[in-house]
C-alpha cells in the first residue's frame, strides 16, 4: 500500500477555494479545477517505495501482474484501467461527448495514419480508449446532461421568446426525434451571432422571472456569463439540466453529451484523453466527427444513489467494467470496513479522516489525501470519515 503524492491540474475553469478548503491548505489565489489520482501519463501520481519517488505508472510497468493481478492484466493490459479525480467547477466546462470503444480505435488509427502527433492540440483521439466516466457530488453539483425530449426542447425554446426560434420549434414538434434533434442540433453549432446575443438576453430576462424553467434558465445564465457570445450557449439549451445533491452521482457513457456547469466532486473515469467538443471552449473543436459520434436520442436523467452490499461499502452503479465507484463510511456500519484484495484499488478522504490498514501497515488519510493498494493486498477502513474507493468490475475466478 502505498500514500498518493497527486499533481493539482489548474485549468481556468477552477475554483480558487474548493480543493483547498477540503484539503485545509491555503488558496493561492489560483484556479485548482482537478486532482488526479492514477497512472495517466499526462500526470501520474508518484509512490515512495524506498528509493525516491517514482511514478505510479512505471511501478505498474515494470510488474504489471504483481500490481494489477492477472485477471485485470489479462482484461485491460498492463497499465491501471482506471482514473480518480476530485474535481471543482467555478466556471462550466465544455460541451462535450466521448467516443466508443470501435470509434476511439478508429479514430486513433485514422488519425495515426495521417501524422498527426499525439500531443497536436488539433487532434481529437489521442488514444484508442473510450471515456465513460461517473461524477459523484460532495455538495451542490450543476451539471448538463444526455438530450430533452425533442418535445421538450421546443418547449423551452419557446419559453424564450424569440422569435428567430420558432422555425426550429415546428421541426422539433413535426419530425421523428432522432432526426429533429439532429437537425436543430446541427442547427444550433453554427448560429448567427446576433442569435446568440439575442438569445443570451433572453435567458437572463427569463432567469429572473417566476416560470416553470427559471432555475434551468439561471443555470445557462451562469453558463452564458463564463462564456459570452459563446455558440455552445444553443446546444447547451437542448440538454437536460441535472442538480445532484451531496453522494448522488451521475454517470455518462459514450455519446451522451454533457457539461459540469459548478461543483466540487468526486470523478472516476477509464483512462483516455478522447474528448470531442462542440462549444464553451478555446480548445479543438471538430464538429463534423461530433455529429459522427453522438447519440440524437432524448435522455432519462438517472440519478445514481450507492447502495450498501456486503463487507460495508455503497456502491454506485456504473455500465462499465473499466472502473467501480463506491463510499466508504466507517462508523455508520460498524467499526471497520472490509475491502476485498481482488485488483488494483485507489481510496481518496474527503472529509474527516480514515485510517487504511493493509498487510504492512497502517496509514492515515486526512481529507484529500490518498492510497494505491496492488491486487493482492486486503484493507479494512476505520476512523470517523469518509473516503471513496476505485477499482475495476469484472468478474474474478
Amino acid at each position: 500500500m502505498d500514500r498518493l503524492t497527486n499533481t493539482v491540474r489548474r485549468y481556468a475553469w477552477g475554483s480558487t477555494t474548493a480543493l483547498p478548503g477540503l484539503t485545509g491548505a491555503e488558496p493561492d489565489g489560483t484556479p485548482q479545477a482537478e486532482l488526479w489520482m492514477g497512472a495517466h501519463p499526462t500526470a501520474p501520481s508518484l509512490v515512495e517505495r524506498g528509493d525516491g519517488p517514482r511514478s505510479l505508472g512505471a511501478v505498474i510497468k515494470e510488474a504489471p501482474g504483481a500490481e494489477l493481478g492477472e485477471a485485470v492484466l489479462r482484461r485491460f493490459g498492463p497499465r491501471l484501467p482506471f482514473l480518480l479525480k476530485l474535481l471543482a467547477a467555478e466556471a462550466p466546462l465544455s460541451l462535450q461527448v466521448h467516443p466508443d470503444l470501435a470509434q476511439a480505435a478508429a479514430g486513433h488509427a485514422r488519425e495515426n495514419a495521417r501524422g498527426i502527433p499525439l500531443d497536436a492540440p488539433h487532434r481529437t483521439y489521442p488514444d484508442a480508449n473510450h471515456k465513460p466516466e461517473m461524477i459523484v457530488a460532495l455538495g451542490a453539483f450543476d451539471g448538463l446532461c444526455g438530450f430533452r425530449t425533442a418535445a421538450g426542447c421546443a418547449d423551452l425554446l419557446g419559453a424564450l421568446r424569440v422569435a428567430r426560434l420558432d422555425r426550429h420549434r415546428v421541426a422539433l414538434r413535426a419530425l421523428p426525434e432522432e432526426t429533429a434533434l439532429r437537425q436543430v442540433f446541427s442547427a444550433f453549432l453554427t448560429p448567427h451571432r446576433s442569435l446568440v446575443a439575442e438569445v443570451t438576453r433572453a435567458v437572463a430576462r427569463e432567469a429572473a422571472c417566476p416560470g416553470p424553467f427559471r432555475e434551468q434558465f439561471a443555470a445557462y445564465e451562469t453558463i452564458a456569463r463564463a462564456h459570452p457570445g459563446d455558440a455552445g450557449l444553443l446546444p447547451a439549451l437542448m440538454l437536460n439540466h441535472v442538480r445532484l445533491a451531496p453522494g448522488e452521482g451521475l454517470f455518462l457513457g459514450a455519446g451522451v453529451p454533457h457539461a459540469y456547469i459548478r461543483g466540487l466532486g468526486v470523478e472516476v473515469m477509464a483512462g483516455s484523453d478522447n474528448v470531442l467538443r462542440c462549444g464553451l471552449t478555446s480548445k479543438h473543436v471538430d464538429t463534423a466527427e461530433l455529429l459522427r459520434v453522438i447519440r440524437f436520442a432524448a435522455t432519462e436523467v438517472r440519478v445514481e444513489r450507492p447502495v450498501a452490499v456486503t463487507g460495508g461499502e455503497e456502491v454506485y452503479a456504473c455500465a462499465v467494467d473499466d472502473f467501480r465507484l463506491s463510499v466508504v463510511r466507517p462508523g455508520a456500519l460498524g467499526p471497520e470496513v472490509t475491502l476485498d484484495a481482488a485488483a488494483p484499488q485507489i481510496l481518496v478522504c474527503t472529509s474527516g479522516t480514515v485510517r487504511v490498514t493493509g498487510a504492512d501497515g497502517s496509514l492515515d488519510l486526512p481529507a484529500g489525501a490518498s492510497a494505491y493498494a496492488p491486487a493482492g493486498e486486503p484493507l479494512t477502513v476505520s476512523g470517523s470519515g469518509t473516503a471513496y474507493r476505485a477499482t475495476v468490475d469484472i468478474a474474478f475466478p
